[in-house]
């Protein structure tokens, strides 16, 4: 290498270093009923400028005016909600505007996803007697499955997906500040969750791995009450003789994975761990890959789906 070379590579700046220097701008969207309006405000809480509903043909008019600009150094990251109800809103216009931004220099633009399940939708309409924005005169289920078509194409873009159907508002909020917070990385972002095959393989996922092949501590009297967060479960776990072997195959497959992730552009990654009830092996196996891929530096966010709901569930069992 000459030393022209050298000093042309030294001075430019590296690929981290122009992403994390173009202002953030967060699309955040999905089923009606999922959040959204709840994203923005935990948004707003850590730092973000919000907005809801603004007419999707003035957003590219507003960005351009602050890519013009000179950005100053605290300029905030920017989020805005865009759903169905956006006047304009189509799913081809929006998907046509996402790629406009993202092709923009002066941003780094994300699209979120909020989805949920048809049933969890009904009934939160149901209970706070909402209309569905596209049932206006029709049952409420008509305008979710209207809305599921509609937005079919737009979850196809987003860059990350969040199901709310069993997520807490604290735990929402801890998954944005791991993805889109302060401390959140340019690099892959991933998130472990855990769960249980009874209730359904989570619609965020991008790899799912079985781990009911490894022994079974809800037959053991002593370590059914507790749960994969405690030693003596995870110690009666790892003495599997066929744990070894798997967690080893499962870090070699995943680590080399990591890096054509980013090389694709991938900015987010969910990894979800499965077992029966989600409550013994699926909370051990993800919680001891979070602190594996914590420990080769990667930014990582462990979530477990069903286990306060299987802990409610025994405990009701055993007050019976």
């Amino acid at each position: 290498m000459t030393t022209t070379d050298a000093a042309s590579r030294e001075s430019k700046p590296d690929a981290a270093t122009m992403v994390m220097d173009r202002r953030h701008v967060l699309l955040v969207t999905g089923m009606a009923g999922a959040g959204r309006s709840t994203a923005l405000k935990c948004l707003e809480d850590i730092g973000y400028e919000a907005v809801d509903n603004l007419p999707l043909d003035l957003l590219p008019v507003l960005l351009a005016g602050l890519g013009q600009a000179a950005m100053p150094d605290m300029a905030k990251p920017l989020a805005f909600g865009i759903d169905s109800r956006t006047t304009g809103f189509s799913s081809d216009s929006f998907a046509s505007l996402v790629h406009q931004l993202r092709g923009d220099p002066a941003f780094r633009v994300n699209l979120l996803f909020l989805d949920c399940e048809d049933d969890v939708l009904q009934r939160r309409f149901t209970e706070t007697r909402r209309r569905h924005p596209l049932a206006q005169d029709r049952p409420v289920v008509d305008g979710i499955h209207r809305e599921r078509i509609l937005m079919g194409a737009v979850r196809d873009e987003a860059d990350l997906l969040i199901d709310t159907t069993d997520t807490a508002i604290g735990d929402l909020k801890s998954l944005l500040i791991g993805h889109f917070g302060p401390g959140a990385q340019a690099d892959l972002a991933l998130t472990i969750v855990s769960f249980s095959y009874r209730h359904g393989l989570p619609r965020e996922a991008d790899l799912v791995f079985d781990v009911r092949f490894l022994d079974n501590p809800h037959y053991n009297q002593e370590l059914r009450p507790l749960t994969g967060e405690h030693d003596a479960v995870g110690k009666a776990i790892a003495s599997d003789p066929a744990f070894p072997g798997f967690f080893a195959a499962l870090t070699s497959l995943l680590w080399p994975l990591l890096p054509g992730f980013e090389a694709e552009g991938k900015s987010y990654l969910t990894i979800a761990v499965g077992c029966t009830g989600g409550r013994h092996r699926s909370v051990f196996v993800a919680g001891k890959l979070a602190a594996w891929l914590s420990e080769k530096g990667r930014t990582v966010t462990l979530r477990h789906r069903d286990l306060s709901r299987d802990v409610a569930r025994t405990t009701a069992d055993a007050t019976r």
